[in-house]
């Protein structure tokens, strides 16, 4: 087994409880979402991923009230429209920076992660939330400020996440061998698609009971990031 250089972790179900997602940003992010697009439509940014959003989502004038119910419709879908993201990313971190939202991380990710980076092990985050979104929930986390940690944050802009392709980039912009990198996930397809792309990788599946590993037929699984410590990293 090749020795691990590099680790590149999804959030959601991952790192972070997919409840925090679901029924915290999302929602805020919604309930917020048609005045902040009526009170930021001027400002640069804002302005040119509403036109990004108007042309992906073929509404033909600047209508900001089509605009912002095409968003919200996405939402319904949990579409991972680029648009939306960087909005989402946006009043989030205005919630963040007024202290409203404190991002979720397990226990276990947090000291892991910390443990890896003062062992010298690379760390990366990929994950179909926004770059900004990623830094966020670390940045302003309830296990204090991760985001220094990383040395890079992926989004969908370098590819889907159940597509082979993207992790091969990945690896190619860290400038490493995929068999040197672990990528951890708790969605089977993205751990294949890693697989595929020639890295190592480990399926977290958090429902197992305490500190449960096993040679799953696709990939290994892990209840938490401590059997994949003790599996890939023991001194």
């Amino acid at each position: 087994m090749t020795a691990i250089r590099a680790v590149v972790t999804d959030i959601e179900g991952t790192t972070t409880p997919l409840a925090f997602v679901h029924e915290v940003l999302f929602p805020y992010a919604r309930a917020r979402l048609a005045r902040f697009v009526k009170e930021n439509e001027g400002e640069s940014q804002v302005a040119a991923t509403l036109a990004d959003a108007r042309e992906l989502g073929g509404v033909v004038e600047a209508d900001t009230d089509a605009t912002v119910r095409l968003l919200l419709s996405w939402m319904d879908e949990d579409r991972k429209a680029g648009p939306l993201k960087v909005l989402q990313g946006l009043i989030w971190r205005q919630g963040y920076e007024d202290g409203v939202l404190k991002g979720e991380i397990y226990g276990d990710a947090a000291t892991m992660l910390r443990r890896w980076h003062d062992r010298g092990v690379r760390l990366f985050v990929y994950s179909s939330g926004s770059e900004e979104a990623q830094r966020l929930i670390f940045g302003c986390s309830d296990k204090g400020d991760l985001a220094p940690l990383f040395e890079g944050f992926f989004d969908t802009r370098i590819g889907a996440k159940t597509e082979s392709g993207s992790y091969r980039a990945i690896a190619e912009m860290a400038g490493l061998d995929a068999g040197a990198m672990l990528f951890l996930s708790d969605h089977a397809g993205e751990i294949a698609a890693a697989r595929e792309a020639g890295m190592q990788v480990v399926q977290i599946d958090r429902a197992l009971k305490r500190d449960s590993w096993s040679e799953g037929a696709g990939a290994p699984v892990a209840d938490s990031f401590d059997p994949v410590d003790r599996r890939f990293f023991a001194e």
